[in-house]
């Protein structure tokens, strides 16, 4: 799944190519695309037809068009989602659920998803701006409203695995496992180590480390394993070429030359230097070592 890195080359692209413009027409094809919109994908495309956006946002993971009419057209990238701009005339891509014209006639925007994961919905703006569907979402690391020592604090209290809590989008958003792996290799921190049983100094540099891989990230487009994560042009990010941690099992840590490990965590997978970032102790040891 696209993390803030990949979401917000996307955005970028969207405030090029689509503010501004005003939507002449929509077209929403399937009830899928639009299952996350109760009133369906004929009302959606109703509502959003007339409107001219006026920005394109983002929080963490999530982004939206602001229209001028107090709403957000939320889209979920999903697993495969993309936001294409193509010419009007460009053959439409056989997986395209949804296609935006514009009054300027000039090219369109299409929401191309091929495991239909994602999807577009439309929502109120709050008043800070933010859509009410994406309110219980926490602030991410660039925000200017992220408080890191306050999330700091709230992950100091916490009994599970520091991991987890790098990957709860009700405490910061944007971070994801690719993201999260390639932190705890920078802060030499593995990722079952339980929250509570490290310091605060240990945790504000795990976030640290977060926000320094995902603005570097982004300065090379994202990370892009297969075809799927592309932005508005169709071109994929190359930030897999510069990570540490992430997809690098059997191969030499980049800092000692231990041979790098894969271990299962959340259903996922995790990479990590056996040396550089040792196991702890087992989770009752762990818990046992906390001051009653």
């Amino acid at each position: 799944m696209p993390e803030l890195p990949e979401v917000e080359v996307v955005r970028r692209g969207l405030a090029e190519h689509v503010v501004g413009r005003r939507i002449a027409e929509a077209a929403i094809t399937g009830l899928r695309v639009a299952r996350r919109h109760v009133a369906g994908p004929q009302d959606l495309a109703d509502r959003v037809r007339g409107t001219t956006v006026t920005a394109a946002a983002r929080r963490g993971k999530y982004l939206w068009l602001v229209l001028d009419g107090d709403e957000a057209l939320i889209i979920h990238l999903g697993m495969s989602g993309q936001m294409l701009v193509k010419p009007g005339d460009a053959p439409r891509e056989k997986h395209c659920h949804a296609i935006f014209d514009f009054a300027d006639e000039g090219p369109q925007l299409r929401f191309v998803d091929q495991r239909t994961f994602g999807g577009l919905a439309l929502s109120p703006l709050a008043h800070d701006g933010i859509p009410d569907a994406v309110h219980h979402i926490a602030p991410d690391p660039f925000e200017a409203s992220f408080d890191q020592p306050s999330v700091v604090r709230r992950m100091k209290l916490r009994q599970s695995a520091v991991k987890r809590a790098l990957l709860d989008q009700s405490l910061v958003s944007g971070i994801g496992n690719i993201y999260a792996d390639e932190a705890l290799w920078r802060a030499q921190v593995h990722g079952e180590r339980i929250c509570a049983t490290l310091t605060k100094p240990v945790l504000s540099r795990v976030l640290d480390h977060a926000r320094d891989v995902m603005a570097e990230a982004l300065t090379q487009g994202g990370t892009s394993f297969d075809a799927l994560y592309v932005n508005v042009n169709g071109a994929s990010g190359y930030f897999d070429r510069s990570l540490h941690a992430y997809g690098r099992e059997g191969t030499p840590c980049d800092r000692c030359g231990t041979l790098m490990r894969r271990e299962q965590f959340m259903n996922r997978s995790s990479f990590s230097c056996p040396v550089c970032q040792p196991r702890p102790r087992t989770l009752r040891a762990a818990m046992a070592s906390l001051p009653s």
